[in-house]
């Protein structure tokens, strides 16, 4: 009988909790922005662990630089957000952190302006 949950989405799962905790609390730095972590993919080996992320600008920032800053701070604190989940979840080896902007949402976004025009054409014509 398989198993309900793989152990990497688990361990997935639980990095996504606490590293949200982390951003939240930890990151100080005015760059970054209303970060979301959308999903955690972990490899099998657990040698690496890809987060991916949206992020809410803040002020006057437009989304794409807004963005791009958060992935840049995230980067540059992937060593220390490691550091720190590593104190609270019990692995031997912590997966390395890989940020990605997750592009679903703008795709959905996408997406759904397309069906809106279209149902518009439709009605326009009809």
């Amino acid at each position: 009988m398989a198993r309900d949950f793989k152990r990497t989405d688990r361990v997935g799962d639980q990095i996504q909790r606490d590293l949200a905790t982390l951003i939240q609390r930890e990151i100080k730095d005015p760059r970054i922005g209303m970060v979301t972590i959308n999903h955690v993919k972990v490899a099998k080996d657990l040698g690496y662990a890809d987060v991916y992320i949206t992020v809410l600008p803040l002020g006057e920032q437009d989304e794409s630089d807004a963005t791009k800053q958060s992935l840049e701070v995230l980067k540059q604190a992937a060593g220390f957000l490691r550091a720190e989940l590593a104190k609270g979840i019990s692995l031997r080896v912590m997966p390395a952190l890989r940020f990605h902007y997750d592009e679903s949402i703008h795709r959905g976004r996408h997406l759904t302006s397309l069906i809106e025009k279209a149902r518009r054409l439709e009605d326009n014509e009809g």
